[in-house]
């Protein structure tokens, strides 16, 4: 029912904003517009087209403005040269006069007085006295001119005509810009000497045009224009030429000279065009800029503030509809939060919380609480072999069983992973919790019906029981967990109760493991082989390899030590191939030898079996060392064959072409061991030790051996008995035709040194009683 109160609230909130939305004003069409990204863009580009307007207004106000200025500067350059020409000419035309007036004077007289002329004035070239014919008679100064005496000024039609022009009138004529003959350009200034048939030739005037300008312009003209001076409108000198003439402006000025049609064309620099220039265009644009910058932010920034408003006024309106899918999600959540989805036990958080309050009343009550901590074994194996699905189904079996087991004294919890959790809340002695075991133990004894198939399934169990093994939740799980590792160590499928003690073994298990991570890349691992006895010819002809430690603190290591740890950690895998390689090495190093016939039997785990890389890896080793296959022995133990049967199929057939020969360890322990020898193709099978440590002495371990020596042969199978300590054992295998025989009896495992060395001295079959571990 709750889903549907969520619908129908969620429901009547939708419909409320509909209608909501529908009642809007139609200004809120205009705010929508107002309120889009693109409206302070908009603002800017107004005010930046304001501003470009503005600005383009001024600087045309100031072009004018140039533009005027410019003008009266022509202006009062040409009012200057016409003053300074009227006074040149009438300069000339009074020494004309002298001459008219006196006739007889001097040439010494003449050219002190043009001294004085040259003196006065500065500006001249030279001063000439031309004859009626027009030839150049006097000069003054000499030097520098001597090559213009008896020059001809009537050098063209046109000039004959101005100077006989000139001498009719009375008038002065002004050449205009022409070549003088002394070298570069200038202009000469005629004064007749009378008029008519009393002409006496003409006073005359020279002008460089380069010392005219110097004279004329000044400082500040020179460094701020450039002077096109125009004859008739066509170019005839120019004046101050620079390179950074400004081509924006230009001014042509009339100049009013008798004779003369002259005007000039003043062009200005760049740097009295831009000294001209106000600063006002470009301040008046960076501050409408900048207003328009300003101006679009704060628009932006009211627009935020207005989304924010409605975005809180629709968070208002969806509320009232959130409260109730709230309430709805809060019921299901208190039940999320104490369960867990897959198994639909308590999960660990609330289990936790549960065992805090549990032991506060303990306390209280003065009674003992016990935490279980219970671990599947080979469930990762099986999850990782026969899928995740396979996996899960599994774990919920497991829950269905150990929750029949819950009530109000009994909390069952599933930690995660292949691990579950119970807290048996009132014990009044050890038996409660033994009787508990008990009961577990049971919910494993039936098999699982997974997926179509049959599985068998064991449990490794660790206990601790408040006070005595903790005083608050954490202790007592860490606790439980010591002792869940310490039955693990002991063999599995087992219950192991926490004990002062167990911890600083279980730290010396952490530091053993973590030194197993150094040990593969410091070589601290080494072989050892323990020779096989062939019952039939007396004669060694196999060894089995197996691994030692040689821990740098703790000195030699045997197995059991160390592999359980790597199996758990999975570093098994580099282990299993490191021991391959040294197998390979040390059959390479036989060959050539008196031992170049022994074959050598490596263990793999199941780990081992499940990477896709080990026959390749074999392959590789055997190739590298140049080593015969056949001489190379794989060893799996019976439970083995149990995971994933056909892909262990595969691997093992893969195997058997590569050459290596196969066998079954610890036979006879496992489930199913016909259908193996059936199905598999093995070579060897090794009989547990458990059957041969009795078997003289127990008729079943008797008829169990004989029997499965007789089955292996019959399959053509040689057989392999291990654990052989005594020589009535092996008169027993020797007797019921037992292939191979490996045990203490006929040697411990003992480096290759000592086995070359027993081998040569033919030792080996000597009793050898001593009970050391493997």
């Amino acid at each position: 029912m709750r889903p549907t109160r969520s619908s129908s609230t969620s429901t009547t909130a939708n419909a409320r904003a509909d209608r909501d939305e529908r009642s809007l004003p139609a200004s809120n069409l205009l705010a929508r517009v107002l309120l889009t990204p693109a409206f302070p863009i908009l603002i800017f580009l107004v005010f930046l087209f304001l501003a470009t307007g503005l600005r383009h207004g001024l600087i045309e106000q100031d072009n004018s403005q140039i533009t005027a200025n410019l003008a009266n500067e022509a202006r009062a350059m040409a009012n200057t040269l016409e003053r300074e020409f009227t006074v040149h000419a009438q300069a000339i035309e009074r020494m004309a006069k002298r001459l008219e007036t006196s006739p007889d004077t001097s040439e010494a007289t003449w050219r002190q007085d043009a001294r004085q002329y040259l003196d006065h004035f500065g500006v001249y070239q030279a001063i000439e006295w031309i004859d009626r014919d027009f030839i150049i008679r006097w000069l003054e100064p000499i030097s520098g001119n001597e090559d213009v005496i008896g020059f001809n000024v009537a050098f063209s039609d046109q000039r004959r005509a101005a100077l006989e022009t000139a001498r009719t009138t009375g008038n002065f004529d002004i050449s205009g810009v022409i070549k003088l003959k002394q070298g570069g350009d200038g202009l000469v200034i005629y004064a007749p000497v009378g008029t008519g048939a009393d002409n006496n030739g003409f006073a005359a005037g020279v002008f460089r045009m380069a010392t005219l300008a110097e004279q004329l312009l000044t400082d500040r003209v020179q460094a701020s224009f450039s002077i096109d001076l125009l004859n008739d409108g066509e170019l005839s000198y120019r004046l101050n030429e620079s390179g950074s003439i400004s081509s924006m402006f230009e001014h042509t000025e009339p100049v009013n000279l008798p004779t003369l049609n002259w005007s000039f064309t003043l062009h200005p620099t760049r740097a009295w065009v831009q000294n001209q220039r106000s600063d006002w265009p470009t301040l008046t644009f960076a501050t409408l800029l900048l207003m328009g910058v300003l101006t679009s932010l704060t628009t932006l920034l009211v627009q935020l503030i207005l989304k924010r408003n409605r975005a809180l006024l629709k968070t208002r309106r969806e509320l009232d509809r959130e409260i109730d899918q709230r309430k709805a999600v809060q019921q299901d959540l208190a039940l999320l939060e104490s369960t867990d989805t897959l198994t639909g036990l308590a999960n660990r958080r609330f289990f936790m919380e549960d065992l805090v309050h549990t032991l506060q009343l303990a306390d209280r009550q003065m009674r003992q609480v016990a935490l279980i901590l219970l671990d599947l074994d080979r469930f990762q194996m099986l999850n990782d072999s026969l899928g995740h699905q396979f996996g899960d189904e599994l774990l919920i079996k497991v829950s269905d069983r150990l929750n029949r087991l819950g009530d109000e004294k009994i909390l069952v919890a599933y930690s995660g992973g292949d691990e579950f959790m119970l807290c048996q809340q009132q014990v009044d002695k050890v038996d409660d919790v033994i009787h508990l075991l008990g009961q577990v133990k049971q919910c494993f004894e039936d098999p699982f019906e997974v997926q179509g198939q049959a599985q068998r399934v064991t449990a490794t169990i660790g206990v601790a029981v408040y006070p005595q093994s903790g005083l608050d939740a954490d202790t007592l799980l860490r606790n439980a967990d010591i002792a869940l590792y310490r039955a693990k160590d002991q063999g599995r499928n087992t219950y192991q109760f926490y004990t002062e003690g167990m911890q600083e073994r279980e730290v010396m298990r952490l530091e053993l493991d973590k030194d197993l991570n150094q040990a593969l890349t410091n070589n601290e691992f080494v072989l050892y082989f323990q020779p096989q006895l062939d019952l039939d010819t007396g004669r060694i002809n196999s060894v089995e390899a197996l691994i030692r430690w040689q821990h740098p603190r703790r000195g030699l290591l045997p197995p059991g030590d160390f592999i359980p740890l790597a199996e758990e950690s999975g570093r098994i895998t580099d282990i299993g191939r490191w021991v391959v390689m040294a197998a390979c090495r040390q059959l390479a190093a036989w060959q050539g030898t008196p031992f170049e016939h022994l074959r050598v039997a490596v263990n793999l785990s199941g780990r081992e079996l499940d990477d896709d890389a080990l026959v390749d890896h074999i392959r590789e080793a055997l190739e590298s060392e140049q080593v015969p296959p056949e001489r190379l022995e794989v060893e799996l133990t019976e439970e083995i064959f149990i995971q994933n049967i056909e892909r262990n199929r595969e691997q093992l057939s893969r195997l058997r072409q590569l050459g290596v020969h196969l066998a079954i360890d610890d036979f006879g322990v496992g489930y199913s061991s016909l259908g193996y020898l059936r199905d598999f193709p093995v070579d060897l099978v090794k009989i547990d030790r458990s059957f041969i440590t009795e078997v003289t002495e127990r008729h079943d371990d008797a008829v169990i051996t004989h029997a499965v020596i007789n089955l292996a042969h019959n399959l053509g199978i040689r057989v392999v008995a291990e654990g052989v300590e005594a020589e009535a054992q092996l008169d027993f295998l020797r007797h019921h035709h037992c292939n191979l025989a490996q045990g203490y009896l006929i040697s411990r495992p003992i480096p290759a040194v000592g086995l070359e060395e027993a081998l040569g001295k033919g030792r080996l079959v000597a009793p050898a009683m001593s009970h050391s571990e493997l």
